[in-house]
């Protein structure tokens, strides 16, 4: 691993610290002010939308700047000093602006970093490296709750003071961004910065494997809400907000343990292989959270949760990698992840409306069902993969 790889994992494991202290408190906390399954949605659907569209926008211009760092540190930045303004002024119209400037940083670091990983990285290992670094992301996710865990036995219910508390490992993240390489920038156009002029010019150019493996994608993320609703089905289930917030650690725990070893296994029999294993394991975890009837079993799914995640998160990336030339790595990258979010944050809203027309249950059978399906149409949509040389 090299010292990229190794300083830009860490940087995710102190913001992830930072993230995931509050995700699994999110729900309860939004409650708290006025928020129902729909507006839960609705505030997910608008953040994935959002941090959609940055990838997009400001992937295309790093690679027209063919810069990354200053992109990675002011989205690292950005996310970190919007956490506390949501526990300081807990209301509505304030936390839907503060997760949108949360989300914008989001945005603006992801493609540029995982550019960096992928030049980081040869075709050969690929898998692994976004395993590791996922991995580290993940184990940022397992602490993070714990800690959050740990204060809310001192301080029940008191939500707002983990918002404050959340800068500081954000902050962290940060400042290990100071310790990455200085870049040599080399400008691919010498015209005006254009983003949007760049992010089609790159479509009509990307290649059919590149198109196939993204259509699918964005198939099965019409079906994958988010796991907000997971946490919401579990409480409503039985599980106290402590067992929730236990669930989501263990979740995370399986989700970490599993990254690199589910990389490594995408290098060796191919990411395609891995991708529809964990759109397999999906569905049977939707079905199952739609059909349990006892709290054991929500824990159970937790943990099965934990294997998609980590067979499913680290896949997409490097396997789209492959099919994207080098100078438009990062436009490549965040054009996926805009139409991914736009995919995701329309099954958030609708996720979230079905369950107030009908229940949890109904919709997680409902979209386990679907997830059978679309296993199936996938068998058709992705390209076969090549072995990496």
């Amino acid at each position: 691993m090299t010292k990229v790889i190794l300083v830009l994992s860490f940087v995710s494991f102190f913001a992830d610290i930072s993230s995931e202290m509050l995700y699994p408190i999110m729900p309860v906390f939004l409650a708290s002010i006025g928020f129902g399954a729909l507006g839960i949605g609705a505030l997910e659907a608008m953040a994935k939308l959002i941090a959609g569209l940055g990838k997009s926008w400001f992937g295309s211009l790093s690679d027209q700047l063919d810069r990354r760092l200053p992109f990675v540190r002011i989205g690292y930045l950005l996310s970190a000093l919007a956490k506390p303004v949501m526990g300081l002024l807990p209301y509505a119209s304030i936390v839907f602006a503060a997760r949108s400037v949360d989300r914008v940083g989001k945005g603006m670091r992801g493609s540029a970093r995982d550019a960096m990983l992928v030049a980081a990285s040869k075709p050969a290992d690929r898998g692994k490296v976004f395993g590791f670094h996922r991995g580290m992301d993940t184990l940022g996710a397992v602490v993070g709750p714990i800690l959050a865990l740990i204060y809310l036995q001192y301080r029940p219910e008191d939500y707002a003071s983990i918002f404050i508390i959340a800068f500081a490992p954000g902050l962290v993240g940060v400042a290990l961004t100071f310790t990455l390489p200085r870049e040599t920038p080399v400008p691919t156009s010498t015209g005006p910065i254009r983003p949007l002029k760049g992010i089609f010019a790159f479509w009509r150019k990307a290649s059919p494997q590149y198109r196939r493996i993204l259509l699918g994608i964005l198939l099965f993320a019409l079906l994958n809400s988010t796991d907000m609703l997971l946490l919401l089905r579990a409480a409503d289930a039985g599980l106290s907000p402590a067992e929730v917030i236990g669930a989501y650690i263990l979740y995370n725990l399986v989700y970490a343990t599993l990254s690199l070893p589910f990389g490594i296994l995408s290098d060796r029999i191919g990411f395609r292989t891995v991708y529809l294993i964990s759109v397999l394991v999906f569905a049977t975890c939707y079905l199952g959270m739609g059909l349990a009837t006892a709290q054991w079993m929500i824990w159970g799914i937790f943990i099965l949760y934990g294997v998609f995640t980590a067979a499913n998160e680290g896949t997409s990336k490097p396997w789209l990698s492959l099919h994207i030339p080098k100078e438009t790595r990062a436009t490549g990258l965040g054009l996926a992840g805009f139409l991914d979010m736009v995919c995701l944050a329309l099954a958030s809203l609708l996720a979230g409306l079905g369950w107030e027309i009908s229940s949890g249950s109904a919709l997680f059978i409902g979209v386990g069902s679907l997830a059978f399906f679309a296993f199936f149409l996938l068998l058709f949509i992705f390209p076969t993969q090549p072995k990496t040389p």
